[in-house]
């Protein structure tokens, strides 16, 4: 009898990248130094990210846990826009994950709803204001990394452009979710201070 597919257990190891090279979803095979793997690793770095803060969140209790969660799933749909090229076949392109533009609106309205709570922005703020606050910068920082990784893949046509949007959006939200979590905490946004000295 055969196990059920909820019971099935994934092997950790296959051997398939020991000699330097890694799978695409669409199978195709690549030198892990490839710009899809340097993408994928950066995405993945932004959604453990995405994770810590979110941890330090639930012991702040500012509300933002379930955002994150959403936000770390979507993550792991954009690795598989990333890891399926457009023009892979068209079985391959049905196995990945739907991702569109109205996930960049969710984006969107969260930090609308969040903006309409902060005190305007008048200066440049120094990362500050509790460990859920600089946990989520320390997410923005990585998501624009993950973006720039990405956008060279969207010039190329391997890459759908809401993909490039998306982590564009994100950032903006890390960014403002890092000012909310710190109001949420009672902290004080610390700004910037120019230099005075000649």
């Amino acid at each position: 009898m055969s196990a059920d597919a909820s019971t099935r257990r994934f092997k950790i190891y296959t051997k398939t990248g020991d000699a330097g090279t890694s799978s695409l979803y669409n199978c195709e095979r690549r030198d892990k130094d490839d710009a899809a793997f340097d993408a994928l690793g950066d995405v993945d770095e932004c959604n453990v990210a995405c994770g810590i803060a979110r941890e330090f969140c639930v012991d702040e209790n500012n509300g933002l846990e379930a955002q994150l969660a959403e936000i770390q799933s979507r993550l792991l749909d954009v690795g598989s826009a990333v890891a399926t090229p457009l023009y892979a076949s068209s079985d391959a392109m049905k196995a990945r994950a739907a991702f569109s533009e109205t996930h960049v609106e969710t984006l969107e309205g969260w930090i609308d709803g969040m903006d309409a709570e902060l005190p305007a922005l008048s200066s440049f703020l120094l990362v500050s204001g509790g460990k859920a606050s600089v946990f989520l910068h320390q997410a923005r920082v990585v998501c624009r990394r993950a973006e720039r990784r990405c956008v060279p893949l969207v010039r190329s046509g391997a890459v759908p452009d809401v993909v490039r949007v998306y982590l564009n959006r994100l950032s903006d939200y890390m960014f403002t979710a890092a000012r909310f979590a710190a109001m949420k905490a009672g902290r004080e946004e610390e700004a910037y201070k120019k230099s005075t000295a000649n």
